[in-house]
């Protein structure tokens, strides 16, 4: 059974990429701590399933249709997500896609779309809720990054080179809005067992190298992450900013 923490009962939370994997296990951890969940997501038939799934469980609930790239869009997401539910307290940068690319096929349109849904937008988000943040006093903003660059992954020099600076992102962050009572940290997960991954990429071979590689030899849920970005949210994490958890069974 997962930790409550009763500070985040009633609290604003804005994860992006929450209608599946990741996303949605994060989304499912903050509506069972009682938070008031918005979620953003291209995926448009999911996300309102899940949304529809955990009002009828009791939750409050938003779920706003939005491509990440779009910055324009993601701003009037956020401003329609503040007008239904209140102030936005804290923010989970989650959305990303893992598309491999070899480098030898990659055009500038294609370095430019990596950057823009892996990375630029964690940016505009953060900056569209600090203005609430700061009005409040305090706020928590979770970036999710990626071991992929850690380990130095192949095949997907894009998306590792905007995983990496993740933690560029968040560490100037925390700085700068450390004297409002905002902290800002970065979680890198390991290989989530997510539905796309079991589908795409979790072969026997994958399997052996899960073994091989990781202290813990099992696999790693979608959960587990979700726990962990739930704690660095609440109260129980006040102090703790500027940092970067990995969340990986030990690979790295």
């Amino acid at each position: 059974m997962a930790a409550i923490y009763p500070d985040l009962k009633g609290q604003v939370v804005l994860v992006t990429g929450g209608g599946s994997g990741i996303g949605e296990a994060i989304v499912r951890q903050f509506a069972a701590q009682q938070a008031k969940v918005a979620f953003i997501d291209i995926a448009v038939d999911p996300s309102r399933a899940l949304a529809k799934e955990l009002a009828a469980a009791g939750a409050e609930v938003h779920f706003e249709p939005c491509d990440l790239t779009d910055i324009p869009a993601v701003q009037r997401s956020v401003a329609a997500i503040r007008k239904s539910l209140g102030q936005i307290q804290v923010l989970v940068n989650n959305a990303a896609h893992d598309e491999r690319h070899p480098t030898e096929e990659v055009t500038e349109a294609i370095w430019d779309s990596r950057i823009a849904v892996n990375l630029k937008h964690q940016f505009f988000c953060a900056q569209a809720v600090i203005p609430d943040m700061k009005a409040l006093g305090k706020g928590s903003i979770i970036n999710l990054g990626s071991i992929s660059w850690i380990i130095g992954q192949g095949g997907m020099a894009g998306y590792t080179a905007s995983k990496s600076a993740v933690l560029g992102l968040t560490r100037s962050l925390a700085r700068d809005f450390g004297v409002f009572g905002i902290r800002v940290n970065a979680v890198a997960p390991g290989w989530i067992m997510t539905k796309r991954q079991l589908e795409k990429w979790v072969t026997p071979e994958g399997e052996s190298e899960i073994v091989a590689r990781q202290c813990l030899k099992r696999k790693i849920e979608p959960s587990e992450v979700a726990k962990v970005i739930v704690f660095l949210a609440s109260e129980e994490a006040s102090a703790v900013t500027n940092q970067h958890y990995v969340v990986d069974g030990g690979w790295v």
